[in-house]
């Protein structure tokens, strides 16, 4: 499976605003990115930076692109996956 690199490139501009303009009281720590996973109720995660390289994980960020593109009002990326596929996903990256 391919994965567009312009959609990798908007995603690292789109996580170094949402970085650098955190004015929520929930800081991310560097290194980190947060997202929001559910299909109608979405719940704020951490994850690691470093998830950006696995296909698994950009799958998910190419689905998220599809439904809701990279500007997202809330400083972080929309995941649009079920948490526990979310959570299985991301468990198997550590």
């Amino acid at each position: 499976m391919g994965f567009r690199m312009s959609a990798i490139v908007q995603a690292k501009h789109v996580i170094r605003r949402a970085l650098s303009t955190s004015l929520s009281v929930d800081v991310v720590p560097k290194g980190h990115l947060a997202v929001y996973v559910g299909e109608t109720e979405r719940k704020r995660y951490i994850v690691q930076v470093s998830y950006l390289k696995y296909s698994s994980f950009q799958s998910l960020l190419y689905k998220g692109e599809k439904e809701f593109g990279f500007d997202h009002p809330m400083g972080g990326l929309t995941i649009f996956c079920t948490e526990e596929d979310f959570i299985d996903i991301t468990r198997s990256l550590n």
